[in-house]
């Protein structure tokens, strides 16, 4: 946590706008230091209360989140689902020390929803780590959706192509196989299929030594008929 902190520490000092802004600051550093059962109470009334600016929210339930607080589940996924995507790394970094059952659930319904695909990178990535039941449906039915041409959000599609790979389940094989049709994902979605034991994609058997050669010219072919 000690580097995770520091960063969201310095970045929220630059947001501070008045001298009652870097008192509060201040106090909030000061119940991290000293971690006890009383500080992380106040922390968590911190999370309910009214006019409290977004970054002393975010300041304690990272604090919270990383010492398996389940009070803090609320608030990191609210900062999970951010227009900031520097906030929603460091929540998906709280959560993923929560301990809470709920955080893949809410990661997939995150990950999973079209209108948010332009939040959903670190739900992705979170997946991903977590290792949950809910980590492969969601990440193969997230990359499914963005296999299509001209779609602006291939990191996300590229994040779900290298978690599938990394958590080596085989039912990820024929999304990763689609999206070895897609120049910006092509080489990650292959590495990923070897990990997962596929080393030849369907016709490519009997191409003899040209085989590899052959299957990209078909997959380019492919590629700029579609417009991808």
């Amino acid at each position: 946590m000690e580097d995770e902190f520091h960063e969201l520490t310095d970045r929220v000092r630059a947001e501070l706008r008045s001298p009652q802004d870097l008192v509060a600051y201040e106090r909030l550093l000061g119940l991290a230091r000293k971690n006890t059962p009383a500080g992380r109470e106040e922390l968590a009334r911190m999370l309910v209360a009214v006019e409290r600016p977004l970054w002393a929210r975010e300041i304690a339930a990272f604090i919270l989140g990383c010492a398996g607080d389940k009070r803090a589940f609320e608030t990191l996924v609210l900062l999970l689902n951010y227009r900031d995507p520097v906030r929603c790394a460091t929540a998906a970094h709280a959560l993923s020390r929560l301990g809470d059952p709920r955080t893949a659930r809410a990661a997939a319904a995150l990950a999973t929803n079209p209108l948010r695909t332009a939040y959903a990178l670190h739900p992705v990535r979170l997946l991903a780590e977590l290792r949950a039941p809910q980590s492969v449906p969601a990440l193969v039915a997230t990359l499914e959706r963005l296999l299509t041409p001209h779609n602006p959000y291939w990191r996300v599609a590229l994040a779900c192509v290298e978690g599938l790979g990394a958590l080596g389940d085989r039912r990820a094989v024929p999304a990763l196989t689609a999206a070895t049709g897609h120049p910006r994902l092509a080489a990650a979605a292959a590495a990923s299929l070897a990990r997962l034991g596929v080393h030849e994609l369907p016709g490519d058997e009997g191409r003899g030594d040209g085989g590899a050669g052959a299957a990209k010219e078909d997959r380019d072919a492919a590629k700029d008929g579609s417009g991808a």
